[in-house]
This record gives C-alpha cells, structure tokens and sequence, in this order.
C-alpha cells in the first residue's frame, strides 16, 4: 500500500534514506551521507513524501519524495530491493503529476537504466557541487 508519509514514519524514512544513499551511492563517503541527515530530516515533512508499506506486516519497506515535478528520490530499504517497490512509487508518481524531472548520478547506473526504462530521457548532465560527481538530469512526461 501507498500512503502519505506520516510523522510517526520519519524515524524509519530515515534509516530507510541513510541506508539506501550509502549502498547506491558507495563513491561518496558514507560520512557526507551522515553530515546531511539531520538537513534531510528537516526537510522531508516538508516535501511530498509517500511510503510503501508492505502488505503481510505494514513495515515501511521504501519511500518516494518530492516537491512539486522533482522527485527528489526513490528509496527502497535493501531487503525489500527488485520487489517492483520502486516502480510502483514511480508509478504512483506518474498518476499524480504530467511530468516529471530528477537528478541521477552517472555512476549510479543501475539507477540511470531503471528511469530510462521508466520513461525517462536524459536532458543534459552537470556536476553536483556538494560531492563533485556527475550527475544526469532526466525528465519523463505524460503521454
């Protein structure tokens, strides 16, 4: 089940974001990941956050969240992985909005081919200032 995020959920949103960016994303330092929680804490009740609870014991097993078009990321907790949980927040996503844009880095390849075969198409690569890596910007629209 989808559902908008909760207060009471933000504690395991968290662990869920904080283990998922220092898998995905093990060419940054797992130290730049921690520096940043507590920003990230702040903004998430802000933000257009849904989760995906799984249906035989409604533990969070993955988050969608975005502001406005931008989805600001996908993350779904390691156990939980190539379950289609991500797609189905995608999908969610896709119902709710007519387009829709996001940032990928290059080295996250995984993650490049997962939106691309979602629809996405590359619109133009920059770098990320804060870490220094490349990152790919994409955008999908309704058809």
């Amino acid at each position: 089940m989808i559902r908008s995020m909760e207060k009471a959920d933000l504690p395991e949103v968290m662990r869920i974001w904080l283990e998922t960016n220092v898998k995905a994303h093990d060419f940054i330092s797992e130290e730049y990941w921690r520096k940043n929680a507590a920003a990230v804490q702040e903004l998430l009740p802000k933000a257009e956050v849904y989760v995906y609870e799984a249906e035989n014991d409604a533990a969070i097993a993955g988050f969608l969240g975005m502001t406005d078009n931008y989805i600001a990321g996908i993350f779904v907790c390691g156990q939980a992985q190539s379950n289609g949980i991500g797609k189905r927040l995608l999908c969610f996503a896709k119902e709710k909005k007519e387009r829709l844009t996001l940032h990928v880095y290059r080295k996250n390849e995984r993650a490049v081919r997962f939106y691309q075969r979602e629809g996405f198409l590359r619109r133009g690569e920059a770098v990320d200032e804060r870490t220094k890596e490349a990152e790919i910007f994409m955008e999908w629209e309704k058809k």
